[in-house]
Formats: structure tokens, C-alpha cells, sequence
């Protein structure tokens, strides 16, 4: 029985900087951010946007096109958690009115939340093959204004739908796992940015990408040519760029030009969206479906990195027909309905995101019709809203 993703819904919120912007404000190359780390664009969460609002919305995207009543399972994934005890799940599952008998938890991991979800929801469909699991990766990479890592934030979720014969990936058995405790990265509670040893986080990555691809290869007897795509975590693309040159590093330049190439398709949204933590190598995945151009049947290599640090590389075949689940139109809209933000706009929006709102204070949202935000505290009890 073929298990996998069969829906993907992404959203991001309405307004972004533009990394030229950021670089001048800075007193830098333009260059250094656009060809150094790989980035022409950040989007940006205001106060109104968080993990359980962009969780809510990505869902949304396909909502309207499954069978609510056969969701047995939601995870969601996620190192911008909004409570210490309560899962942000809990909130999307009441908002998309998801039936009481859904089980539903958070997980955490760094990056990596979202592929537990997904290997999670995997094995419950196995065993419960009537029933389907929604997974979600939903965050905000925060670092702060004017430090050294912050032109890799961003906001964003991705969303999929997990079921026997899915629509759209077929996931394989097995995977390559390798993990070990790491200060590369971290959060501690009472901050809401980001600690980051950037160039140890990064040979981290890369090391672990080596011993993952190397294990996974040799485990299904399989080589770099046979792989029609390798994607990556990015938490900014120039990363997974370094990762990819080691994958062809020994390939011929047949090879070689095909995993670069499906390398650039999967770049793409990551680009002008950011770093979305938990979700970003599922943005790669969802960039190289709309942009690529790979047939079915095509084996997609995926390599998973959470700091701290767990790594996964695991694989795919596309599923025929995969094109008609994608909507890239719908996608390019989102993202051009975004404010372009000047630099102390974006600077104000974003310290003032970092604390919570007065409770009793009620927040009202400029993004469309239709959008889930985050209105405020009542009783010190999150309360989220849709624009109406």
C-alpha cells in the first residue's frame, strides 16, 4: 500500500522586505544577500500572524477538497509555540472544525518538527489506511533587527494532507536517521529570538547531509544519478546550495546539470518567503513541483535538518497526474499581494511582534477576506478570528 502526501496548501503573511532594502539599510554589498546567503526577500509577521493563524491558513488552501470526517490525526510542527503546555494543534483543529475524535498534539525539534509529523502521520495511515492525517509545519524565524542572522528570518506554513494512494508524492520505506546534542541553535524560553552560531550550524548541516545521503544510498542500493531531484531544508538557499554541490560533487555532467537544476526549481519560493523553520524544506518541495519539470514516477531525494541537532534523508516518487493538485497561480498571488515594507516599518512591525498584546487589547488584521490572524488575549486566552 502506497502511503503519502496527496494535498499542500502554503501561506505566508501580507508583508515583506526586500533584502536590496535591508542590505543598504545595513551598510552592506547588495550582493552579500542576494548571492552570498541566496536571498531577494523576507516575508514578515506582524503581531497578528503566528504559528497557529499560518497553520489555520495554509490548511485552508485545500480544505474545501477532502473529506473532513475521514481526518483521524493532526500534527502540527513547530519551534514558535505560542504555549508552554497547550498544543497550537488544538486551536487550527477547532477552527477548521475538525470532528472532536481527531488526535491531535504538537512536536518540536527545530527544524525537523514537521518531518516528524509527516513520518508520524505515515505510519498512522498504515495502520488505519480508511483514515487520512493532516500535518503542519507553521513558524517564524526571528533573530532580531540588526544582528547577524537576520536576513535568514521569515514567516510562513506549509500544510499537507496524508493518505493511502495520495495525489501527489508516494513516500518510500525507510529512511537514513543521524542525530546529536548540539549547540548550534537554540531558543531559550524567555526569549523570542533565535541563539545561533551561524558558521557551526551550517558544517553541521552539511555534515550531516553527508552522512545521511551516504547511509541512505547504501541502505536502498542506490546512487546520486538515480535520484531525479534532491531537495533541502533551507533555511536560506545559499545552504542548500552548498549541500547540492556535495551531492554532485563525483557525478557526471549529465547528472550534474539535472540536480542542479531541480535544485534551482526548489529554491525558488524560499527566495522571496525566507526561512520558515520547520516548513522550509517542504516549501522546497512544493517550489520544485511548480517550477520543475520531472514526470512521474521520478525519485525525489529529501534531506531534513533540525538544529540541536536531528537529521533525516528519506525519498519519494511523484504519483502521475501530481501537476493538477499544484495551483502556482494561487501561490503567485499570495505572495504579490504583499506589502513591500521600508525599513523602519519593518523594523517597528517586528520588535513590536516580539511581545504579546495587553490583554483585553483586541488586534485587528489589514490582510484579505477570508484570513485567519490572531485578535488578541481575553482572560489571557488566545483568541483567533477570520476577516470577515
Amino acid at each position: 500500500m502506497q502511503v503519502g502526501i496527496d494535498k499542500i496548501g502554503f501561506f505566508t503573511p501580507n508583508k515583506y522586505v526586500d533584502m536590496v532594502d535591508l542590505a543598504h539599510a545595513r551598510n552592506q554589498d547588495p550582493n552579500k544577500f542576494l548571492i552570498g546567503i541566496g536571498q531577494s526577500e523576507m516575508s514578515v509577521a506582524d503581531q497578528t500572524q503566528d504559528a497557529v493563524s499560518m497553520g489555520i491558513n495554509a490548511t485552508l488552501r485545500y480544505l474545501d477538497r477532502i473529506d473532513k470526517d475521514k481526518v483521524g490525526l493532526l500534527v502540527l510542527g513547530t519551534e514558535s509555540g505560542i504555549d508552554q503546555s497547550k498544543s497550537a494543534s488544538l486551536f487550527v483543529k477547532t477552527a477548521l472544525k475538525l470532528k472532536p475524535e481527531v488526535r491531535t498534539f504538537e512536536v518540536k525539534e527545530a527544524c525537523f518538527g514537521l518531518t516528524v509529523a509527516l513520518m508520524v502521520a505515515r505510519d498512522f495511515v498504515r495502520v488505519h489506511p480508511e483514515q487520512t492525517a493532516i500535518v503542519i509545519g507553521s513558524d517564524i524565524a526571528r533573530y532580531g533587527v540588526k544582528t547577524r542572522g537576520e536576513v535568514t528570518q521569515g514567516a510562513g506554513s506549509i500544510s499537507m494532507l496524508v493518505k493511502a494512494t495520495p495525489s501527489i508524492l508516494a513516500l518510500n520505506n525507510g529512511h537514513s536517521a543521524y542525530s546529536e546534542d548540539i549547540n548550534d541553535f537554540w531558543r531559550p524560553n524567555d526569549s523570542r529570538v533565535a541563539l545561533v552560531d551561524g558558521k557551526y550550524s551550517t558544517q553541521i548541516y552539511l555534515d550531516f547531509f553527508k552522512k545521511t545521503f551516504a547511509d541512505y544510498k547504501k541502505q536502498k542500493d542506490l546512487a546520486t544519478k538515480d535520484f531525479a531531484a534532491i531537495i533541502y531544508h533551507l533555511p536560506f538557499t545559499k545552504m542548500g546550495l552548498k549541500a547540492n554541490r556535495i551531492a554532485v560533487a563525483d557525478q557526471d555532467e549529465t547528472n550534474t546539470k539535472k540536480l542542479q537544476s531541480s535544485f534551482e526549481s526548489s529554491k525558488l519560493l524560499s527566495n522571496r518567503v525566507g526561512n520558515i523553520y520547520t516548513a522550509s524544506l517542504y516549501l522546497s518541495l512544493l517550489s520544485l513541483l511548480e517550477n520543475g519539470n520531472l514526470s512521474a514516477g521520478s525519485l525525489v531525494g529529501l534531506f531534513s535538518y533540525g538544529s540541536g541537532a536531528m537529521a533525516e534523508f528519506y525519498s519519494g516518487k511523484l504519483v502521475a497526474g501530481y501537476e493538477q493538485e499544484l495551483d502556482r497561480a494561487a501561490d503567485e498571488k499570495m505572495l504579490n499581494r504583499r506589502q513591500k515594507l521600508s525599513i523602519p516599518e519593518y523594523e517597528h512591525i517586528f520588535n513590536e511582534a516580539l511581545t504579546d498584546p495587553a490583554d483585553g487589547q483586541e488586534l485587528t488584521s489589514d490582510d484579505e477576506v477570508g484570513t485567519w490572524y490572531f485578535a488578541g488575549l481575553r482572560d489571557h486566552i488566545r483568541q483567533y478570528k477570520k476577516i470577515i
